[in-house]
Protein backbone atom coordinates (compact mmCIF):
# COMPACT_ATOMS: atom_id res chain seq x y z
CA UNK A 1 0.00 0.00 0.00
CA UNK A 2 2.80 2.39 0.93
CA UNK A 3 6.58 2.58 0.74
CA UNK A 4 6.67 3.69 4.38
CA UNK A 5 6.30 1.36 7.33
CA UNK A 6 3.19 2.02 9.42
CA UNK A 7 4.55 2.55 12.91
CA UNK A 8 2.91 1.87 16.24
CA UNK A 9 2.83 5.40 17.62
CA UNK A 10 4.60 8.38 16.11
CA UNK A 11 4.99 12.03 17.17
CA UNK A 12 2.32 14.37 15.80
CA UNK A 13 3.42 17.99 15.63
CA UNK A 14 0.89 20.79 15.92
CA UNK A 15 2.81 23.32 13.81
CA UNK A 16 3.14 25.66 16.78
CA UNK A 17 6.27 24.05 18.26
CA UNK A 18 8.63 26.22 16.22
CA UNK A 19 7.29 29.38 17.85
CA UNK A 20 8.40 28.26 21.31
CA UNK A 21 11.68 26.82 20.00
CA UNK A 22 12.46 30.15 18.29
CA UNK A 23 11.75 31.99 21.53
CA UNK A 24 14.27 29.75 23.30
CA UNK A 25 16.91 30.41 20.63
CA UNK A 26 16.24 34.14 20.45
CA UNK A 27 16.56 34.48 24.22
CA UNK A 28 19.54 32.06 24.29
CA UNK A 29 17.74 29.84 26.84
CA UNK A 30 19.07 26.58 25.36
CA UNK A 31 20.32 24.73 28.44
CA UNK A 32 18.08 23.15 31.12
CA UNK A 33 15.69 25.55 32.83
CA UNK A 34 14.21 28.73 31.39
CA UNK A 35 10.85 30.37 30.68
CA UNK A 36 9.45 27.46 28.67
CA UNK A 37 10.24 25.03 31.49
CA UNK A 38 8.51 27.27 34.04
CA UNK A 39 5.49 27.72 31.79
CA UNK A 40 5.24 24.04 30.83
CA UNK A 41 5.28 23.01 34.48
CA UNK A 42 2.47 25.43 35.32
CA UNK A 43 0.43 24.46 32.26
CA UNK A 44 0.69 20.73 33.05
CA UNK A 45 -0.23 21.36 36.69
CA UNK A 46 -3.25 23.41 35.62
CA UNK A 47 -4.35 20.79 33.09
CA UNK A 48 -4.03 17.87 35.49
CA UNK A 49 -5.53 19.81 38.38
CA UNK A 50 -2.64 19.76 40.87
CA UNK A 51 -0.69 22.49 42.63
CA UNK A 52 2.81 21.95 41.25
CA UNK A 53 4.94 20.13 38.68
CA UNK A 54 8.62 19.59 37.97
CA UNK A 55 9.78 18.96 34.38
CA UNK A 56 12.32 16.14 34.12
CA UNK A 57 14.51 14.47 31.54
CA UNK A 58 12.26 11.39 31.47
CA UNK A 59 9.32 9.71 33.14
CA UNK A 60 11.78 7.26 34.69
CA UNK A 61 13.62 10.17 36.32
CA UNK A 62 10.31 11.44 37.72
CA UNK A 63 9.54 8.04 39.30
CA UNK A 64 13.06 7.92 40.75
CA UNK A 65 12.65 11.37 42.27
CA UNK A 66 9.28 10.40 43.76
CA UNK A 67 10.80 7.35 45.45
CA UNK A 68 13.71 9.43 46.75
CA UNK A 69 11.33 12.07 48.10
CA UNK A 70 9.32 9.37 49.91
CA UNK A 71 12.48 8.14 51.61
CA UNK A 72 12.62 4.75 49.89
CA UNK A 73 15.97 3.09 50.45
CA UNK A 74 17.83 -0.18 51.04
CA UNK A 75 15.77 -2.73 52.98
CA UNK A 76 12.45 -1.16 51.96
CA UNK A 77 9.82 -2.74 49.76
CA UNK A 78 7.69 -1.07 47.09
CA UNK A 79 4.52 -2.54 45.61
CA UNK A 80 4.32 -2.14 41.82
CA UNK A 81 2.02 -3.21 39.01
CA UNK A 82 3.47 -6.23 37.25
CA UNK A 83 1.96 -5.54 33.82
CA UNK A 84 4.01 -2.53 32.81
CA UNK A 85 7.16 -1.35 31.07
CA UNK A 86 10.38 -1.90 32.99
CA UNK A 87 10.81 1.85 33.60
CA UNK A 88 8.09 1.64 36.26
CA UNK A 89 10.15 -0.81 38.31
CA UNK A 90 13.80 0.05 37.66
CA UNK A 91 13.87 3.11 39.96
CA UNK A 92 12.93 0.84 42.87
CA UNK A 93 16.25 -0.92 42.37
CA UNK A 94 18.03 2.42 41.90
CA UNK A 95 17.09 3.14 45.52
CA UNK A 96 18.24 -0.28 46.72
CA UNK A 97 14.71 -1.37 47.61
CA UNK A 98 12.87 -4.58 46.70
CA UNK A 99 9.79 -4.59 44.44
CA UNK A 100 6.74 -6.74 45.15
CA UNK A 101 4.64 -7.13 42.02
CA UNK A 102 0.84 -7.10 41.94
CA UNK A 103 -1.31 -8.82 39.32
CA UNK A 104 -3.93 -7.20 37.07
CA UNK A 105 -7.73 -7.30 37.06
CA UNK A 106 -10.10 -7.78 34.13
CA UNK A 107 -12.05 -4.54 33.87
CA UNK A 108 -9.06 -2.24 33.36
CA UNK A 109 -6.04 -4.58 32.98
CA UNK A 110 -4.44 -2.54 35.77
CA UNK A 111 -3.51 -3.34 39.37
CA UNK A 112 -6.07 -5.64 40.97
CA UNK A 113 -7.43 -4.18 44.25
CA UNK A 114 -8.12 -7.71 45.57
CA UNK A 115 -4.56 -8.78 44.88
CA UNK A 116 -3.35 -5.55 46.48
CA UNK A 117 -5.40 -6.32 49.61
CA UNK A 118 -3.78 -9.78 49.80
CA UNK A 119 -0.36 -8.19 49.32
CA UNK A 120 -0.94 -5.82 52.23
CA UNK A 121 -2.12 -8.69 54.45
CA UNK A 122 0.94 -10.74 53.50
CA UNK A 123 3.26 -7.79 54.09
CA UNK A 124 1.69 -6.99 57.45
CA UNK A 125 2.10 -10.60 58.57
CA UNK A 126 5.72 -10.61 57.44
CA UNK A 127 6.43 -7.16 58.89
CA UNK A 128 7.47 -5.71 55.53
CA UNK A 129 4.79 -3.13 54.74
CA UNK A 130 5.81 -1.14 51.65
CA UNK A 131 7.31 2.31 51.81
CA UNK A 132 5.38 3.26 48.63
CA UNK A 133 3.21 1.82 45.89
CA UNK A 134 3.55 2.44 42.15
CA UNK A 135 0.20 2.11 40.37
CA UNK A 136 0.49 2.06 36.57
CA UNK A 137 -2.27 3.39 34.30
CA UNK A 138 -1.78 0.97 31.43
CA UNK A 139 -2.09 1.99 27.76
CA UNK A 140 -4.01 5.13 28.69
CA UNK A 141 -6.54 3.85 31.22
CA UNK A 142 -6.62 4.61 34.94
CA UNK A 143 -6.50 1.87 37.50
CA UNK A 144 -9.53 1.59 39.80
CA UNK A 145 -8.15 4.12 42.24
CA UNK A 146 -10.84 4.36 44.96
CA UNK A 147 -10.28 0.90 46.47
CA UNK A 148 -6.52 1.26 45.96
CA UNK A 149 -6.51 4.62 47.76
CA UNK A 150 -8.66 3.19 50.56
CA UNK A 151 -6.20 0.34 51.12
CA UNK A 152 -3.18 2.63 51.01
CA UNK A 153 -4.74 5.06 53.48
CA UNK A 154 -5.55 2.15 55.82
CA UNK A 155 -1.89 1.13 55.83
CA UNK A 156 -0.54 4.71 55.55
CA UNK A 157 1.35 4.02 52.31
CA UNK A 158 1.79 6.82 49.73
CA UNK A 159 0.85 6.26 46.07
CA UNK A 160 2.97 7.10 43.04
CA UNK A 161 0.60 7.17 40.07
CA UNK A 162 2.55 6.15 36.98
CA UNK A 163 0.49 7.99 34.37
CA UNK A 164 3.26 7.90 31.74
CA UNK A 165 0.81 6.48 29.17
CA UNK A 166 -2.38 8.16 30.35
CA UNK A 167 -2.15 11.93 30.02
CA UNK A 168 -5.68 13.10 29.23
CA UNK A 169 -7.38 10.04 30.69
CA UNK A 170 -9.77 10.42 33.62
CA UNK A 171 -10.93 8.58 36.72
CA UNK A 172 -14.42 9.59 37.90
CA UNK A 173 -13.95 13.05 36.42
CA UNK A 174 -10.44 13.59 37.80
CA UNK A 175 -7.43 13.68 35.52
CA UNK A 176 -5.09 10.71 35.52
CA UNK A 177 -1.97 11.51 37.51
CA UNK A 178 -3.79 13.67 40.05
CA UNK A 179 -4.95 10.97 42.49
CA UNK A 180 -1.74 9.81 44.16
CA UNK A 181 0.73 11.66 46.35
CA UNK A 182 2.79 11.93 43.17
CA UNK A 183 1.86 11.59 39.52
CA UNK A 184 4.31 10.87 36.72
CA UNK A 185 4.06 11.57 32.97
CA UNK A 186 6.28 10.69 30.04
CA UNK A 187 6.77 12.73 26.87
CA UNK A 188 8.82 10.16 25.00
CA UNK A 189 8.53 10.20 21.21
CA UNK A 190 5.79 7.56 21.16
CA UNK A 191 3.51 9.11 23.77
CA UNK A 192 0.23 10.94 23.17
CA UNK A 193 2.16 14.22 23.32
CA UNK A 194 5.93 14.36 22.97
CA UNK A 195 8.87 16.59 23.81
CA UNK A 196 11.19 14.14 22.03
CA UNK A 197 12.28 12.94 25.45
CA UNK A 198 11.14 14.14 28.84
CA UNK A 199 8.81 13.66 31.77
CA UNK A 200 6.96 15.43 34.55
CA UNK A 201 6.50 14.89 38.28
CA UNK A 202 3.28 16.40 39.64
CA UNK A 203 1.82 16.69 43.13
CA UNK A 204 -0.28 18.78 45.47
CA UNK A 205 2.73 18.71 47.81
CA UNK A 206 4.41 21.92 46.68
CA UNK A 207 7.36 21.54 49.05
CA UNK A 208 8.10 18.09 47.65
CA UNK A 209 8.05 19.41 44.08
CA UNK A 210 10.43 22.20 45.06
CA UNK A 211 12.73 19.56 46.58
CA UNK A 212 12.44 17.56 43.33
CA UNK A 213 13.65 20.58 41.36
CA UNK A 214 16.59 20.92 43.76
CA UNK A 215 17.55 17.23 43.53
CA UNK A 216 17.17 17.18 39.75
CA UNK A 217 19.68 20.02 39.30
CA UNK A 218 22.51 18.14 41.03
CA UNK A 219 21.33 19.26 44.50
CA UNK A 220 23.37 22.44 44.33
CA UNK A 221 23.24 24.32 47.63
CA UNK A 222 22.52 28.08 47.65
CA UNK A 223 26.13 29.27 47.80
CA UNK A 224 28.33 31.50 45.62
CA UNK A 225 30.47 28.43 44.83
CA UNK A 226 29.48 24.94 43.78
CA UNK A 227 28.54 23.20 47.02
CA UNK A 228 26.62 19.93 47.35
CA UNK A 229 25.44 18.55 50.68
CA UNK A 230 23.18 15.85 49.19
CA UNK A 231 23.28 13.42 46.30
CA UNK A 232 21.62 14.97 43.27
CA UNK A 233 20.87 14.12 39.65
CA UNK A 234 21.02 15.72 36.23
CA UNK A 235 17.29 15.24 35.64
CA UNK A 236 15.94 18.59 34.43
CA UNK A 237 14.26 19.20 31.07
CA UNK A 238 15.79 21.64 28.60
CA UNK A 239 14.08 24.90 27.74
CA UNK A 240 13.96 23.87 24.05
CA UNK A 241 12.17 20.58 24.73
CA UNK A 242 9.78 22.28 27.13
CA UNK A 243 8.85 24.63 24.29
CA UNK A 244 7.89 21.63 22.16
CA UNK A 245 5.86 20.33 25.10
CA UNK A 246 3.93 23.57 25.45
CA UNK A 247 2.76 23.42 21.84
CA UNK A 248 1.96 19.72 22.18
CA UNK A 249 -0.09 20.29 25.33
CA UNK A 250 -2.24 22.83 23.51
CA UNK A 251 -3.50 19.91 21.38
CA UNK A 252 -3.95 17.28 24.11
CA UNK A 253 -7.75 17.15 23.97
CA UNK A 254 -7.64 16.85 20.18
CA UNK A 255 -5.03 14.08 20.44
CA UNK A 256 -7.17 12.12 22.90
CA UNK A 257 -10.16 12.49 20.58
CA UNK A 258 -8.10 11.32 17.59
CA UNK A 259 -6.68 8.29 19.42
CA UNK A 260 -10.13 7.31 20.60
CA UNK A 261 -11.41 7.61 17.04
CA UNK A 262 -8.68 5.21 15.85
CA UNK A 263 -9.78 2.74 18.50
CA UNK A 264 -13.46 2.98 17.56
CA UNK A 265 -12.61 2.37 13.91
CA UNK A 266 -10.71 -0.79 14.83
CA UNK A 267 -13.53 -1.86 17.12
CA UNK A 268 -16.27 -1.32 14.55
CA UNK A 269 -14.38 -3.30 11.90
CA UNK A 270 -12.98 -6.15 13.99
CA UNK A 271 -14.97 -6.59 17.19
CA UNK A 272 -17.44 -9.09 15.73
CA UNK A 273 -14.72 -11.44 14.53
CA UNK A 274 -14.42 -14.66 16.56
CA UNK A 275 -11.33 -14.66 18.72
CA UNK A 276 -10.90 -10.88 19.14
CA UNK A 277 -11.50 -8.93 22.35
CA UNK A 278 -10.43 -5.32 22.81
CA UNK A 279 -9.07 -3.81 26.02
CA UNK A 280 -12.24 -2.64 27.78
CA UNK A 281 -12.96 0.90 28.87
CA UNK A 282 -13.81 0.65 32.55
CA UNK A 283 -17.04 2.31 33.60
CA UNK A 284 -15.22 4.55 36.07
CA UNK A 285 -13.25 6.67 33.61
CA UNK A 286 -12.15 7.94 30.23
CA UNK A 287 -9.53 5.87 28.39
CA UNK A 288 -7.24 8.02 26.23
CA UNK A 289 -6.57 4.98 23.96
CA UNK A 290 -2.88 5.84 23.67
CA UNK A 291 -2.53 2.42 22.10
CA UNK A 292 -5.36 0.29 20.74
CA UNK A 293 -4.82 -3.08 22.37
CA UNK A 294 -6.66 -6.35 21.82
CA UNK A 295 -6.54 -10.03 22.75
CA UNK A 296 -6.56 -13.02 20.43
CA UNK A 297 -8.51 -15.64 22.37
CA UNK A 298 -8.68 -19.41 21.91
CA UNK A 299 -11.35 -18.93 19.21
CA UNK A 300 -8.96 -17.06 16.92
CA UNK A 301 -7.74 -18.94 13.82
CA UNK A 302 -4.17 -17.70 14.44
CA UNK A 303 -2.21 -16.82 17.53
CA UNK A 304 -0.77 -13.48 18.58
CA UNK A 305 2.73 -14.06 17.25
CA UNK A 306 1.44 -15.24 13.88
CA UNK A 307 -0.61 -12.06 13.52
CA UNK A 308 2.38 -9.88 14.45
CA UNK A 309 4.44 -11.69 11.81
CA UNK A 310 1.70 -11.30 9.17
CA UNK A 311 1.41 -7.57 9.87
CA UNK A 312 5.20 -7.17 9.75
CA UNK A 313 5.21 -8.79 6.29
CA UNK A 314 3.00 -5.88 5.19
CA UNK A 315 5.26 -3.27 6.83
CA UNK A 316 2.83 -2.76 9.71
CA UNK A 317 4.38 -2.48 13.14
CA UNK A 318 2.63 -4.15 16.08
CA UNK A 319 3.90 -5.58 19.32
CA UNK A 320 2.88 -7.81 22.22
CA UNK A 321 1.37 -6.38 25.38
CA UNK A 322 4.08 -5.62 27.98
CA UNK A 323 5.77 -8.70 29.37
CA UNK A 324 4.95 -8.64 33.11
CA UNK A 325 7.74 -7.72 35.46
CA UNK A 326 7.46 -10.95 37.48
CA UNK A 327 8.33 -12.87 34.28
CA UNK A 328 11.36 -10.73 33.42
CA UNK A 329 14.77 -12.35 34.00
CA UNK A 330 15.97 -9.40 36.07
CA UNK A 331 12.88 -9.44 38.31
CA UNK A 332 11.68 -13.06 38.52
CA UNK A 333 13.27 -13.55 41.95
CA UNK A 334 10.92 -11.02 43.59
CA UNK A 335 7.53 -11.75 45.13
CA UNK A 336 4.43 -11.64 42.95
CA UNK A 337 0.90 -11.48 44.39
CA UNK A 338 -2.07 -12.81 42.40
CA UNK A 339 -5.61 -14.02 43.05
CA UNK A 340 -5.98 -16.02 39.82
CA UNK A 341 -4.59 -19.55 39.53
CA UNK A 342 -2.83 -18.49 36.32
CA UNK A 343 -1.98 -14.81 36.63
CA UNK A 344 -4.10 -12.46 34.53
CA UNK A 345 -1.13 -10.30 33.57
CA UNK A 346 0.58 -13.41 32.17
CA UNK A 347 -2.52 -14.26 30.12
CA UNK A 348 -2.78 -10.72 28.79
CA UNK A 349 0.86 -10.84 27.73
CA UNK A 350 0.43 -14.17 25.96
CA UNK A 351 -2.68 -13.08 24.05
CA UNK A 352 -2.37 -9.29 23.78
CA UNK A 353 -1.30 -7.24 20.77
CA UNK A 354 -0.90 -3.48 20.33
CA UNK A 355 -1.95 -2.01 16.97
CA UNK A 356 -0.78 1.19 15.22
CA UNK A 357 -2.52 4.04 17.01
CA UNK A 358 -0.85 7.29 15.96
CA UNK A 359 -3.18 10.27 16.08
CA UNK A 360 -1.92 11.04 12.56
CA UNK A 361 -2.76 7.55 11.24
CA UNK A 362 -4.69 8.09 7.98
CA UNK A 363 -7.99 6.44 7.14
CA UNK A 364 -6.27 4.71 4.20
CA UNK A 365 -3.55 3.31 6.45
CA UNK A 366 -6.04 2.10 9.01
CA UNK A 367 -8.18 0.42 6.37
CA UNK A 368 -5.07 -1.38 5.12
CA UNK A 369 -4.34 -2.59 8.66
CA UNK A 370 -7.92 -3.75 9.19
CA UNK A 371 -8.01 -5.49 5.80
CA UNK A 372 -4.75 -7.29 6.62
CA UNK A 373 -6.16 -8.50 9.94
CA UNK A 374 -9.44 -9.57 8.31
CA UNK A 375 -7.55 -11.69 5.79
CA UNK A 376 -5.59 -13.40 8.57
CA UNK A 377 -8.69 -14.05 10.67
CA UNK A 378 -10.57 -15.94 7.93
Amino acid sequence: MTNERILLSTPHMTGNEQKYINEAFESNWIAPLGPNVDAFEQEIADYVGVKAAAATSSGTAAIHLALRLLGVGPGDTVFCSSLTFVASANPILYQGADPIFIDSELKSWNMCPQALAEAFQWAETNKCLPKAIIVVNLYGQSADMDPIIELCERYNVPIIEDAAESLGAEYKGKKSGSLGHFGVFSFNGNKIISTSGGGMLVSNDEQAIEKARFLSTQARDPAPHYQHSQLGYNYRMSNVLAGIGRAQLEAIDTRVKQRREKFHTYESELNDLPGIEFMPEAEFGLHNRWLTTMLLTEDAPIDRDELIHALANEDIESRPVWKPMHLQPSYEKYYFIKIWEDSLSKKLFRKGICLPSSSSLSAKEQKFINDTILIQMK
